[in-house]
């Protein structure tokens, strides 16, 4: 079904990049797959979850959602950054860099509230995620391949989101459900 200002949802390609390269560096995290695939990870996160995701911020801005504009641009832009972190090998400082993207998926969950609650368990996951993340790169690894675990949960809820946007517009009905927001 056609979008009747002419511009198409961008937020399941947002989704969809985001998701994807959360899934498969959390495989990596997590301990399913080796440190050997980060190439693959590092080449996702450049086109996929950087690129298209920033694209797709930019496309949310012009249809006027702020929400999704920030959030896609700012999560374009972690992918991005976190290529060159890796790709010149920047490791000093990473806990902190993860604690402060919890703190922006912190206050971009709040805001969920008042979006639909496969977002809000998408941004709930993610923020822990970071927090778990940091603490595995301040020493303590276990926690870091628990919050691998939990971004494999965040990656695989975002490309449900993702799928449901996309069928639920394509049919003009409901086909997956994405459920109610929790505040009006």
């Amino acid at each position: 079904m056609a979008n009747q200002s002419g511009i198409a949802n961008p937020a399941p390609l947002g989704l969809a990049g985001f998701g994807l390269t959360t899934v498969l560096l959390s495989l990596v995290n997590a301990g399913v797959l080796s440190d050997g695939a980060m190439g693959m990870v590092l080449a996702l996160a450049i086109v996929y979850g950087g690129i298209a995701q920033l694209l797709a911020g930019m496309w949310s801005f012009r249809r006027g959602d702020t929400f999704a504009a920030t959030a896609f641009s700012s999560y374009g832009a972690f992918w991005l950054s976190f290529y060159l972190l890796l790709h010149f090998e920047t490791t000093a400082g990473v806990g902190a860099y993860l604690i402060f993207w919890g703190l922006l998926t912190f206050f971009l969950w709040i805001g969920t509230f008042h979006l639909n609650r496969a977002l809000f368990f998408v941004f709930l996951t993610l923020w822990i995620t970071y927090v778990l993340l940091a603490i595995g790169e301040w020493g303590a690894s276990n926690v870091g391949q628990i919050g691998g675990w939990l971004g494999l949960l965040c990656g695989l809820t975002a490309l449900y989101t993702s799928a449901a946007e996309v069928l639920n517009e394509t049919a003009g009905r409901d086909i997956l459900p994405l459920g109610k927001p929790f505040a009006k």
